[in-house]
């Protein structure tokens, strides 16, 4: 076989010595794909070491050291007084002479679990806001004055000497001085009478969700679901295999009659009882026991969905459903992440003692345990009053932010567009008066804030079905600082010219 020449233009070899990849590392990239697409087939002998350099003006270390790689990965063989050749056994793939041919390759073949997660609506990341044009995006929280200083003391604390429970993890159930913490403080804040046994860290609501379908769900099953309601809840139930029944919100929380006209012998009710998302609606006493009742007859289940209780402006945080429940059939979840930091990824789930041990096993079916790197410093931030302190910190501070937010509302919008203070939460809906834009729908409106530099969501977008109930904007607030409000307010009465 001849010996080739001119190889580094023939393979397309491009080396760039300013680039952060070292240069045998690319060279190594180069000769790997020009042997996968064929461009160096099976056999074909490559030029020496010294030559490649010369040709391609880099050293020989360079070139042997791509090699090396590529011998040790068996793209490569050595035959002893020869040379360095591809090897002879690779399969014969060419995807670019396929490609050149017109010939595509078969779409992947998706399963049905695989594709409700892929249909399944995504949230929407927040944009950057501007001096001027601020993101009211809800859902969003200021961690700005969060005592980071503080954390990474913690951090560093639980990670100096770390006990062998912390090292070697274990328990599925998650660390247990941060589940007892967490326990100590729904007694104490909720009114829920729960064990540390009961308690499992999870990453967050979906991750709970998913736990719940994968151990009380079979394909098919109903469940009822809040309408409008959290896209994120709907979409973990469906990528089970549960069958959504959406059940309507009206001003006492979910239309429970309605959901047993619907489907009576559901197997599940997802439900935020304490502030609704998105309408912020309290759930009644007298809703409250009948889902309760309901969940007795049929031997279903209640998840409490309990996302931002502690940001209550008015008297103290309601009772939980879970509180209420006699029977063992509530479900109740939380999350810290909208109390500390969005990345901390970090909620709880609280089973009813009859199902602790079975919610354990199939944690420890799917993966193991959860992380344990951030839940020390967690329980010494419960268990040393930092949480409570922060958590009184946010609740004035947003606040504050909702007065000021209704405050510019009023003056740029005036009766064209209404919204009313909430005693908790994080954003306020606000309803279109303007027969105007009530026309044009809430999307379009959405969109035309959207063209001046202000993000707001509209209400419809956590609705169902081709006509949508529900219409409206969904301001969130507590990520604005507080002199950005009233020019963002002011910069949407401009775009729909108030």
């Amino acid at each position: 076989m001849p010996k080739p020449s001119g190889i580094g233009s023939l393979l397309a070899v491009s080396l760039d010595p300013a680039a952060p990849t070292p240069l045998f590392q690319q060279l190594y990239a180069d000769l790997r794909q020009a042997i996968l697409n064929a461009r160096l087939r099976p056999g074909e002998k490559l030029p020496a070491s010294r030559a490649l350099a010369d040709e391609l003006g880099i050293s020989r270390n360079t070139v042997l050291g791509a090699f090396d790689q590529l011998l040790s990965e068996g793209y490569l063989v050595m035959r002893g007084g020869s040379g360095t050749y591809v090897a002879s056994d690779l399969p014969d793939l060419r995807p670019e002479t396929a490609r050149r041919s017109g010939t595509a390759a078969a779409a992947p073949k998706i399963a049905q679990r695989g594709q409700r997660l892929l249909d399944a609506p995504r949230a929407r990341p927040a944009p950057t806001p501007s001096l001027l044009a601020p993101c009211f995006m809800p859902g969003h929280i200021d961690s700005s004055d969060f005592p980071f200083a503080l954390w990474s003391r913690l951090l560093a604390k639980s990670w100096r000497h770390p006990a062998t429970a912390v090292i070697n993890g274990g328990d599925p159930g998650g660390y247990p001085p941060l589940r007892a913490a967490i326990a100590d403080y729904l007694r104490q804040a909720r009114g829920i009478d729960c064990a540390a046994e009961d308690i499992l860290i999870v990453s967050g609501i979906r991750q709970a969700v998913d736990l719940t379908c994968r151990l009380l769900i079979d394909a098919g099953d109903k469940v009822w679901v809040e309408r409008p309601g959290f896209p994120g809840i709907g979409a973990a139930i469906s990528a089970s295999g549960g069958s959504l029944v959406h059940v309507t919100v009206d001003e006492e929380g979910l239309d429970v009659e309605e959901g047993l006209r619907q489907a009576p012998k559901a197997r599940l009710a997802c439900v935020a009882p304490s502030h609704q998302y998105p309408l912020g609606i309290v759930m009644s006493l007298q809703r409250r026991l009948a889902l309760l009742a309901w969940a007795r007859a049929a031997k279903a289940w209640v998840l409490e969905d309990d996302y931002d209780s502690e940001f209550r402006y008015s008297g103290r945080p309601l009772a939980a459903l879970r509180s209420l429940d006699e029977d063992g059939r509530v479900i109740y979840v939380g999350t810290l992440s909208k109390l500390l930091f969005p990345s901390l990824r970090v909620g709880y789930l609280v089973a009813p003692p009859t199902l602790s041990e079975a919610f354990r096993q199939v944690r420890a079916v799917v993966d193991d345990q959860p992380a344990m790197a951030t839940q020390p410093a967690l329980a010494e931030f419960f268990a040393s009053g930092h949480l409570a302190a922060h958590v009184r910190r946010m609740r004035r501070r947003y606040a504050h932010r909702q007065s000021l937010l209704l405050d510019a509302a009023t003056r740029h919008f005036g009766d064209r567009i209404v919204m009313k203070p909430d005693a908790a939460g994080l954003h306020l809906v606000a309803r279109l008066n303007d027969p105007i834009l009530r026309r044009l729908g809430d999307a379009a409106v959405a969109q035309k804030i959207a063209a001046a530099g202000v993000t707001v969501s509209p209400l419809s977008a956590y609705d169902v079905g081709k006509t949508r109930q529900n219409s409206g904007l969904m301001f969130g607030y507590a990520a604005v600082p507080d002199d950005r409000i009233a020019a963002g307010v002011k910069a949407i009465a401009a775009a729909l010219r108030l």
